[in-house]
């Protein structure tokens, strides 16, 4: 009887001790030791993405979309995100162009529902900010309000240090500047009349 009793403590003793250690085990594995790191490893990749911006290419690695299939597409200029966002009647993101709009109080886009206009041109130079840009399309004032491509200077070459803020801050006077890729597509491809959308 009395080493039944013992035998009884000890299987139970091993019982506990295994619960425990199983509690133990559970409650180190359900740690969120990898939650902060994908965390961090997201974060690390937006961050390399926005730093790795090609402002010469194609926004996307996909076609721009056929206009003639989507005749009520629409342009959807985001200040906050500096993004442009091709949309369909549905409101559908049909494409995703990295932007750069104006700063400041002077230099802001200004918000509202607007069309492309008549006037449309590839490449102007403008001698009071002394910078330039290719493949302009008017959305507002007849010339004054443009899409265009990233800055150049005079003579037609893109000012690189003004390129690379593409996408990642305002900083231009007013106009939405584009990679020299999407403002040519733009500039060859978006109609008379397109809604454009600033907000």
């Amino acid at each position: 009887m009395r080493r039944l009793r013992q035998l009884l403590v000890v299987v139970a003793l091993v019982i506990v001790a295994a619960v425990g250690v199983n509690r133990l085990i559970q409650g180190h594995t359900a740690q969120p030791t990898s939650q902060p790191t994908s965390q961090t490893t997201k974060k690390a990749n937006n961050t390399a993405k926005a730093d790795t911006i090609n402002w010469r290419k194609p926004s996307e690695d996909k076609p721009y979309p056929n206009l003639k299939q989507h005749t009520d597409a629409w342009l959807d200029v985001n200040t906050s995100r500096q993004r442009v966002y091709i949309r369909d009647a549905n409101n559908k993101v049909l494409y995703t162009m990295y932007c750069s709009t104006g700063t400041g109080k002077e230099n802001k886009t200004p918000h509202g529902t607007y069309a492309i206009q008549g006037e449309r041109g590839k490449f102007f130079y403008n001698q009071s900010s002394g910078e330039g840009a290719k493949y302009w399309v008017s959305w507002k004032d007849h010339g004054i309000y443009l899409f265009h491509s990233v800055p150049t200077d005079a003579n037609g070459n893109y000012i690189k240090s003004e390129a690379e803020e593409l996408g990642k801050t305002a900083a231009s006077h007013g106009c939405v500047r584009l990679s020299v890729a999407d403002a040519k597509w733009v500039y060859n491809h978006v109609p008379y009349g397109m809604k454009v959308v600033v907000h």
